[in-house]
């Protein structure tokens, strides 16, 4: 028995000594392993393909469990809606933030900024600016209305009371009516240098590089991991430019049309669905595209055809059919905090790209079928004459009205030449010499009935 209770207490001592190395080992371990930083710059104007950028670098940092995720700016703005979508995902990170601005964040650059934990900004940067504006007729830009300006305004002030900074400030950096004594005064926007911005609590500290970001916040020597848009983004950034939207938009419309007008499916059909489901996949990612308008332009396309198929004319359905389409294309162009200018905006794009459509598929239906490429996607409306089961007849090219003369007596049938064609003619019952002037009151099948020329039609 004795033997048997110390062969356990030698077993456990082991035990304990084998999980106090391991323990140790792994402390160790978990000790000389390097903090890791991502690294995600937004350069450039800011477009509705930095959105799914930005989410993707905030889910990989926060998976990764990384110390701090750093985004150097250096923009001069771009869209709302874009920068909304950026600033959502950054205040719900759970991995801390950091915006470096270097050397300026403008406009929307500046509420992306904003979002972050921190705001490092280097050595002659500025932050603000940010008042809404849009295009002009002629392509310069205007002050938006008072309704985007008070919308973005509040976008801002809840974004700095939610990291702590002075509201006051980034509300003068979007309406000009905001004054702040000592600050700004009233009718100028505010922008801040790195400076000034220090000076009143906007920005967190100053840092001229990314090693002086990572020593303030005690991460030298961490693992710096730098993130790229993919191909994917890089394709959603192009597809959702205002331009090729309308594009894609315009082509698709006009590859369904073109397949509707000629008989089976064949290239139009396959070129239009592409460009359609990499318009709707595209704006689905930036969440411009959702189920409700999927559903308005899937209600569309249904009232439409039963129109076409189903319900003679063009009535009700055919109505709603194209205003479910229109609303559901136009609501895929805007975003969060939709203003007037906005829907104007979105509106135009969908006549341009129907104006693609309607131009497009009328040149392809004129030209394409005289093409050798194009005879075997679209079928000709029209035989040439070889083609034809019967010979041309000259009467194809005489229409009531047509003058001629008696090329024979008329008893009252013969023969007239009319339109420079000699054809069989038939008088309404009198004797017509030849050489008479006549008219055509009618072409029939083989002849034409005629009178002389003047006389009534009834006769005299």
């Amino acid at each position: 028995m004795a033997n048997r209770a110390s062969s356990r207490r030698r077993i456990g001592v082991l035990v304990l000594a084998l999980w106090a190395l391991l323990f140790g080992a792994s402390a160790r371990g978990q000790a000389t392993a390097r903090p890791i930083v991502y690294v995600a710059p937004l350069r450039g104007e800011i477009d509705n393909g930095l959105a799914p950028y930005v989410q993707r670098a905030v889910r990989e940092a926060d998976q990764a469990g990384a110390a701090a995720l750093v985004l150097p700016i250096d923009t001069l703005g771009g869209r709302v809606d874009a920068a909304l979508v950026i600033r959502d995902a950054l205040l719900d990170a759970r991995v801390p933030t950091v915006a470096f601005v270097d050397p300026r964040a403008i406009s929307a650059g500046a509420l992306i900024a904003l979002a972050a934990e921190d705001i490092a900004m280097a050595k002659g940067a500025t932050i603000g600016a940010a008042a809404p504006v849009v295009a002009g007729p002629q392509g310069q830009t205007e002050p938006a209305g008072e309704k985007a300006t008070s919308f973005v305004r509040k976008e801002f002030r809840a974004t700095a009371e939610a990291r702590g900074r002075p509201p006051a400030l980034f509300e003068a950096m979007v309406d000009s009516d905001v004054e702040i004594p000592d600050v700004v005064a009233k009718g100028k926007l505010l922008t801040l240098t790195t400076e000034e911005a220090l000076a009143l609590g906007a920005a967190s500290y100053r840092a001229d590089s990314l090693d002086e970001i990572l020593a303030k916040r005690g991460l030298s020597g961490a693992e710096i991991r730098t993130l790229a848009p993919n191909w994917a983004e890089s394709l959603v950034r192009f597809s959702t430019s205002p331009l090729v939207s309308s594009l894609l938009l315009g082509f698709g419309l006009m590859g369904l049309f073109v397949e509707i007008r000629t008989p089976g499916f064949g290239v139009p059909g396959i070129v239009g669905l592409v460009c359609l489901a990499l318009f709707f996949w595209s704006h689905a990612i930036l969440a411009l595209v959702g189920w409700e308008e999927l559903a308005l332009v899937g209600g569309g396309i249904a009232l439409l055809l039963l129109e076409i198929f189903v319900i003679p004319g063009f009535g009700l359905a055919g109505i709603l059919g194209v205003a479910a389409i229109l609303a559901g294309l136009g609501m895929s162009f805007v975003g969060p905090g939709v203003t007037a200018e906005g829907a104007v905006r979105a509106a135009t794009e969908v006549a341009l790209a129907l104006a693609i459509m309607l131009g497009g598929a009328a040149l392809l239906l004129r030209f394409l079928p005289r093409l050798p490429f194009g005879r075997r996607l679209v079928l000709e409306t029209g035989h040439p004459e070889r083609a034809l089961p019967f010979p041309a007849s000259p009467l194809d090219a005489i229409l009531p009205g047509d003058l001629g003369k008696a090329a024979s007596p008329l008893r009252p049938s013969g023969v007239a030449e009319i339109t420079g064609a000699r054809v069989n003619a038939l008088s309404e019952g009198e004797y017509i010499p030849a050489g008479t002037p006549l008219e055509v009151l009618r072409v029939e099948r083989s002849y034409v009935v005629v009178r002389r020329v003047g006389e009534k039609e009834t006769g005299e």
